[in-house]
């Protein structure tokens, strides 16, 4: 037999072969997904908005659990609430202030004026004392960012949401806000989380609403072309986000439109 004919023969088999697990991954991605959107729509017959009881003229709220500084964009086993992200570090504190909402590139959208708390207290995990934080709109000097193609050395001046914190003294405010990951590591192996937001009286232990919410990944996991799972798989959510541009983009603030439903602020004229 030549040479080439048997070149020829190896490379066909070897094609064939590469086709065949290339369609057994395909069949196998396919019956993945299948697995993940029957247990998805499983899940999403719990969730929802779940309201008992609603409190009127708050002035003041008790984060009982702050959010870490840092994003999860695919760590999948990552057991931080993907569904209820909705910011990160000091500016979960600040979403809970309509004066947030008041600087020039920060305003509230035109389908939900921002409503807002005089204070918020929590307890800082690095010293475990609760301090009270306040705020407002004030000037502050920036450096431009080489990041966002500044020199790094100019500066200019802002304004800026800020906030105060003081030690806090006295009874910790009334009502609490906190919030869990209810994902089974089952659930994860296929790219589904669970959160569960709750709105709590801490002077009766009652609950006086929680939110469950569960998204999935459609990509399974998938990180090619720096593609975030756990970003996307917001657009696939129940109870849904907004979708005008992106499930993503309509976290940002979901947990503040979700609270002053049950606790609603004092009115401020």
């Amino acid at each position: 037999m030549k040479r080439t004919t048997i070149l020829t023969l190896l490379f066909g088999a070897l094609l064939a072969s590469t086709t065949t697990a290339g369609s057994a991954q395909s069949a196998d991605q396919k019956t993945r997904l299948q697995i993940a959107e029957q247990m998805f729509q499983e899940r999403c017959k719990t969730a929802g908005e779940f309201i008992y009881r609603t409190a009127e003229n708050v002035d003041g709220v008790f984060l009982m659990k702050l959010r870490p500084k840092g994003m999860n964009y695919d760590d999948q086993f990552a057991m931080d609430d993907p569904y209820g992200r909705d910011s990160v570090g000091e500016t979960y504190i600040k979403v809970f202030f309509a004066g947030f909402y008041k600087t020039p590139s920060n305003p509230p959208p035109a389908w939900a004026p921002r409503l807002g708390y005089s204070y918020v207290e929590a307890v800082d995990p690095k010293d475990g004392k609760r301090y009270r934080y306040t705020g407002a709109v004030k000037e502050v000097t920036k450096t431009a960012s080489i990041l966002m193609g500044g020199d790094g050395k100019t500066t200019f001046k802002t304004k800026e949401f800020v906030l105060d914190l003081v030690p806090a003294t006295g009874p910790a405010p009334r009502y609490g806000i906190t919030y869990d990951d209810i994902s089974t590591h089952e659930e994860r192996e296929y790219w589904i989380a669970g959160s569960s937001l709750k709105v709590i009286d801490l002077k009766t232990n009652e609950v006086m609403a929680e939110r469950i919410g569960y998204m999935m990944d459609r990509g399974q996991g998938n990180t090619s072309g720096g593609r975030a799972p756990w970003l996307l798989a917001a657009d696939n959510a129940c109870p849904p986000f907004r979708k005008d541009t992106g499930g993503h983009t309509y976290q940002t603030d979901q947990t503040h439109d979700f609270v002053v439903k049950i606790l609603k602020p004092k009115s401020r004229r």
